[in-house]
């Protein structure tokens, strides 16, 4: 019933901004959608990289071409990003790490620069990419970090890779197929995991923007102090290119593939250092309680006062957890 009313909504918007938006006010998202359909600001985007020290490059992995930030060196560690962001949300704290790390931050498979492929959004699939990416690049032994989507990539690089995982951090969301993972808190929004074919994309075409303030703004504890003015329009552009929508809904529907996959790799428990940072108003212990059923050695924080969005809504709680647990020779 929830997806049958979302779909009327949504073919109602479609309609009334196709005839100029005249009944809605800019709040109900015709402007902002006719924004997000531009490229993204790539002058401001080239200038926040390089307050933060990273450089913009690329690298084929897996067959598949990644775009990838770096900076630093020392020690690596590998930052995934999630659903409705890119390897930009990580720029504040690649700034930090760079001190003593050498910090990679891909795009995933579908993202932000990276090559948007037919097939192959399983998180299995996308974690041989970045292992492969971070062979590549000399990288041997790595420090993994991921959040929402990215966690699970990070998940699925650490269970198949453990000898080159020297340590993991799953930040807010869940692990398909662990536990009772159909009823965490995302879950109450559950049409958007299966809101994916050629209607959908018809439906958010030009109005990408309306699409991800939904997650911005609901899945945040306060939508006031959630992902930035200026990162919304760059993500919005991001997703709005050729293929980036598609992309994007594959994540949720190899969700299934993801769930049989991770029932069996968590038959065998990691055991590396494993931290879990999860938001107070948005996964709560979950997650913490999902590391412990993965793996053998885990750490747990709940972000006082944060939604989904930690990055965004609690900088001053998360950073400095992470460079702690990411310095060298700390775990």
């Amino acid at each position: 019933m929830k997806r049958a009313l979302t779909l009327l909504l949504l073919s109602w918007l479609a309609t009334a901004c196709a005839r100029g938006g005249e009944s809605l006010t800019p709040a109900a998202g015709c402007i902002e959608a006719k924004q997000a359909t531009s490229a993204p600001d790539a002058k401001e985007n080239a200038a926040r990289e390089a307050a933060a020290g990273t450089q913009s490059r690329l690298a084929r992995a897996n067959g598949v071409q990644l775009h990838y930030l770096q900076a630093g060196s020392g020690p690596p560690v590998i930052l995934l990003h999630g659903y409705a962001e890119t390897s930009r949300m990580w720029l504040p704290l690649m700034a930090q790490l760079a001190k003593t790390n050498t910090v990679i931050a891909p795009d995933l498979r579908g993202a932000g620069g990276s090559e948007k492929p037919a097939n192959g959004y399983d998180k299995k699939t996308m974690a041989q990419d970045i292992h492969e990416l971070a062979k590549g690049l000399g990288i041997q032994r790595a420090k993994v970090v991921g959040h929402d989507i990215g966690l699970m990539v990070a998940y699925a690089y650490a269970a198949q890779y453990p000898e080159d995982t020297q340590s993991v951090v799953l930040m807010d969301a869940f692990l398909p197929g662990i536990g009772d993972w159909q009823h965490v808190w995302l879950m109450r929004d559950l049409w958007h995991f299966h809101f994916h074919g050629e209607v959908p994309l018809q439906l958010v075409a030009g109005r990408e923007r309306i699409y991800f303030e939904h997650f911005w703004n609901d899945f945040a504890s306060d939508k006031r102090h959630s992902v930035p003015e200026a990162d919304r329009r760059f993500y919005a552009a991001s997703y709005a290119q050729p293929g980036g929508m598609r992309a994007g809904f594959e994540y949720f529907q190899a969700f299934e593939k993801d769930a049989a996959d991770f029932a069996s790799l968590a038959q065998q428990k990691l055991s590396m250092p494993m931290l879990v940072l999860a938001g107070e108003r948005a996964s709560g212990t979950f997650l913490i309680d999902q590391g412990h059923m993965v793996a053998s050695d885990v750490h747990g924080v709940v972000v006082k006062g944060s939604g989904h969005w930690l990055m965004e809504e609690a900088p001053d709680q998360v950073i400095p957890q992470l460079v702690q647990f990411l310095a060298p020779g700390a775990t």
